[in-house]
Parts: C-alpha cells; structure tokens; sequence
C-alpha cells in the first residue's frame, strides 16, 4: 500500500508534516465490530460464549474473604446455612446465598443509669434508682462490656432485634434487669459498703443466664459499678449514718487495742501468781516433809537412849530461847546488897498531851 504523501515519492510512516499517517476512526471500527456480531447472532458463536462470560462473572461474585475479627454467616434464601472462618471463602451468588461478617471480637460498652456526652454525665433516674431486699431505695450506675460470642455470630443476627443498628437495647434490657434481682437480694449497708465486689460478679453471671436463654450470641466481658449511692433528697442522712459507722469502728478498734494491751499483761501476772504459789506449795510441803523425817529420826534416837536425847532437847530448845533475848549474868557475890536485877534498856516516857480547851 503506498502512503499518502503530497508532493513526492513515499516515505516511511514516521513522515513529517502533513506527510504523517492519520489515527483510525473508532466509530467506524465500532460499528463494523457490532454489524458482524448482529449478522452472526442467529446462528452464530458469539451469544453462547458471551452467555458462559457472564456466567462466569456471576459466580465470581460468590467470592468473599472473612476477616480475621470477624465470622462469616451463610444464609440461603434467608435461611441459616453455616458459619465460615476468617479467610477467603465461597458461596452461592445472590439471590441464592448471601453472606454476613459480624465483627465477634470488637468489644462494645453500653451505660446504665447514666449517660456520657462528651465530658459531661447525664443521670437517668428510671434507670438508676432501684430497691434494695430492706425496701430502701437506691442509686446505681454501672456499665457493662460486651461482644459477640465465639461461634455465636448466626444466633446474634438472627435472635437479636435489629443486631445492626441498635443491639444495645437487648444488652440494656438484660443488664437492667439483671441489677435489679441482685440488687433485690441484698441490704442498703451491703450495697453501700462491702458488697459491690460480689453484686459486680452476680449482676455479670445473672445477664449471662438471660442472654444465653434468649440464645443471643452476645458474651458479657465485663459489668463495672461506678457509683452506688442513696438518692439525693436523703444523701445527707446516709452521710451522718456513714460518720456514726466509722465512728463506731473506730471506738471498737479502741476497745480491741486496749483489751490487746490489758488481756496479755493480766495472763502474765496470773501465771506469776500461779507459779509463786506452786513455789509456796512445794517448799511447804518439802519443809513439812523433812520436819516428819527429822521426828521421825529423833524419835528413833529417843527411843534408843531417852534419858540423853531429853536431854540433848532441853539444851537446844533453851539455847534457841536464850540466844534471841538479852540478858545479864552476875555471880552470887556480885548480887548482894543491891538488887539482883538492873534493866539496863530505857524506853523514853511518853509526851504530855496538853489539856483539853488550852491554847495550842
């Protein structure tokens, strides 16, 4: 085919100028491209294979990837099929089969008795305020963590009103309920004081049981009180009440200090006493014993020589007399012509004592 030049021989494609080839007309080529495929399409090839291309195409769509927080839920015409792991998967393409991926490890919070806006808390009493098992009232916000159970993405979508737009109604409803019948079994002090550990534990194992009875397909992770308090019309009174309690406690600690103090020191001067007395005890009967032993041997002696041994006797018992009393001993010479006996001790006479009525 020769080129289109003006004005002189051919020359190659990449000419200069007005020399240069012209870009094909897409249209034209359009239209040819759909004339032929019109003319063939009564007895021709084309339409099966186009039809096997958009077969193709549709089936393609089944093609879905979990991922790895999420579950995949199969349904077929509405009806619950299987449930599918994280990773790529196949199923039937719509309207046949369709496929939902909840999220089963996002853990979610919901609010009881209070609401949190920004940095502000809204109260809401028809939440909060409760009656405790002694008929007193009292006010209560906890929250509550929650999610999708392992295995429990089918029963969440299909047992849980509206699961895509407002779940927490269901987990509202169920931790609602729940405070209240623990609540319900326990005293205003409890509540109060050193009973929230374990209304905390009942409250999360009571919404467990309702959820799992309603097969939801929701796990409660975690139930958190964050105030628990008397209503405000009669706060002041609880806190006298409160004052007088740790007043009370801290006279009882008191009490237990000194008793700690007096009770060891009172034992040990009792079994001081005690063993004085055991001391006491021995030495008289030790003493009483060698008194039995030493008459006993004397009379043994009397009996062998009584002349000499009342003898011997009277000599002590005058030496043991004698030698505890003063006494002068004066010859028969020395006592004639004065008397035979001087005390020799004076005892000063006693001072007069003025008379009755007279001046001091």
């Amino acid at each position: 085919m020769a080129w289109n030049n003006s004005g002189g021989g051919p020359q190659g494609p990449w000419g200069s100028g007005s020399n240069a080839p012209q870009p094909p007309d897409m249209d034209k080529i359009f239209n040819l491209a759909k004339q032929k495929f019109l003319s063939k399409l009564p007895g021709g090839q084309v339409w099966p294979a186009a039809a096997i291309v958009i077969f193709l195409l549709w089936m393609a769509t089944g093609i879905y990837v979990v991922g790895a927080d999420e579950q995949g839920v199969v349904v077929r015409f509405g009806r619950y099929v299987e449930t599918t792991d994280p990773g790529p998967h196949f199923h039937l393409p719509y309207p046949i089969e369709n496929v939902y991926t909840p999220q089963v490890t996002q853990i979610q919070r919901i609010e009881i008795g209070y609401r949190t806006r920004g940095r502000v808390n809204t109260e809401v009493p028809a939440e909060s305020l409760m009656l405790t098992g002694d008929e007193n009232i009292i006010d209560i916000d906890l929250s509550v963590q929650y999610r999708i159970q392992v295995g429990g993405a089918a029963n969440y979508l299909f047992n849980v009103r509206n699961p895509g737009d407002d779940p927490h109604n269901t987990v509202r409803n169920a931790a609602e309920s729940a405070i209240r019948q623990v609540i319900g079994r326990n005293d205003i002090d409890t509540a109060l004081t050193t009973g929230k550990e374990k209304i905390q534990t009942n409250t999360r194992v009571t919404m467990q049981e309702i959820l799992d009875s309603y097969k939801s397909g929701i796990e409660v992770v975690n139930v958190q009180l964050q105030q628990v308090a008397p209503p405000q019309e009669v706060i002041h009174a609880f806190k006298d009440v409160a004052s007088a309690r740790e007043d009370r406690e801290r006279s009882i600690n008191e009490a237990q200090g000194y008793k700690n103090d007096i009770l060891p020191r009172a034992k040990g001067q009792a079994a001081q006493i005690i063993q004085q007395a055991e001391g006491y005890k021995a030495s008289k009967i030790a003493r009483a014993k060698g008194e039995v032993n030493r008459f006993l041997a004397l009379l043994d002696e009397y009996n062998k020589a009584p002349e000499i041994t009342r003898t011997r006797l009277y000599l002590e018992t005058l030496e043991e007399i004698l030698g505890k009393t003063k006494k002068v001993v004066m010859n028969a010479d020395a006592g004639r012509g004065v008397l035979p006996y001087l005390p020799l001790t004076h005892t000063p006479a006693p001072a007069p004592q003025p008379a009755q009525g007279a001046k001091q």
